[in-house]
């Protein structure tokens, strides 16, 4: 499966400069192991909430009858107005009202995000329909509203169905009750918000095609509003 989101404002998105021996390239060299983020792969001419965006990845561990299970989100977060944009609740946005994309960039709320969702928990596929759903409410979190412009995906898969292919006439595929998997509701939730942030923060400025620059959302200054308003733990000693 291949997705996409327009980053024509930084990349000359018609000249063609992809070719196929790119497309091979990635495939030949994917690794497991820790996700880059921030100005790398897809997300490398993202903008997220008037800032620099791009990949962001987070986590969460969950505890269900003794057993504990992994979430993990991967976001591609190219959307988003500034005046919406939030951390922790804080309205960042609103505050941070310069450093914006030069030569006017793309209009407030235009872009789209990707949200790849993985678990080793059981579920059934409606049941991991019921979790990419749950994206959105993180998404929301952060500021976006799903506006007209946005081709938001989401997609959600769990590597704990063991061998449906198998070749016995009747299988047996593990889930878990529908009673039990909120824990997993509030990690989809909670990681997605995080992987947001995670991708605006790892970006850098970033000067593209015809001089366009989109800047990075200033660390010091989101410290202090976060501060201000008894968002930050203390550092520990």
């Amino acid at each position: 499966m291949v997705a996409e989101t327009w980053d024509g404002f930084l990349n000359d998105i018609n000249g063609f400069h992809i070719t196929k021996e790119h497309a091979f390239e990635a495939l030949n060299t994917a690794a497991s192991g820790p996700v880059p983020e921030g100005n790398v792969g897809g997300g490398t001419g993202m903008i997220a909430h008037g800032f620099k965006g791009g990949i962001g990845t987070s986590s969460r561990t969950v505890t269900i009858d003794g057993t504990t299970y992994t979430l993990g989100i991967l976001v591609q977060a190219n959307y988003g107005s500034r005046d919406r944009f939030s951390v922790l609740g804080v309205p960042v946005g609103k505050e941070i009202t310069d450093v914006r994309p030069s030569r006017g960039g793309p209009p407030e709320g235009s872009g789209s995000i990707i949200v790849v969702a993985a678990t080793d928990a059981p579920l059934l596929p409606i049941q991991l329909k019921r979790i990419a759903k749950r994206v959105a409410l993180g998404i929301g979190r952060a500021g976006g509203a799903g506006e007209n412009s946005s081709g938001d995906i989401f997609i959600a898969f769990s590597t704990s169905t063991g061998e449906p292919g198998a070749p016995a006439s009747v299988t047996k595929v593990p889930m878990l009750a529908n009673d039990v998997i909120n824990p997993l509701f509030h990690a989809a939730v909670d990681a997605t918000e995080e992987a947001i942030i995670n991708a605006m923060v790892a970006a850098k400025t970033m000067t593209g095609i015809d001089g366009n620059t989109v800047y990075a959302l200033p660390h010091s200054r989101l410290r202090d509003i976060l501060r201000a308003s008894n968002r930050l733990q203390p550092a520990k000693r």
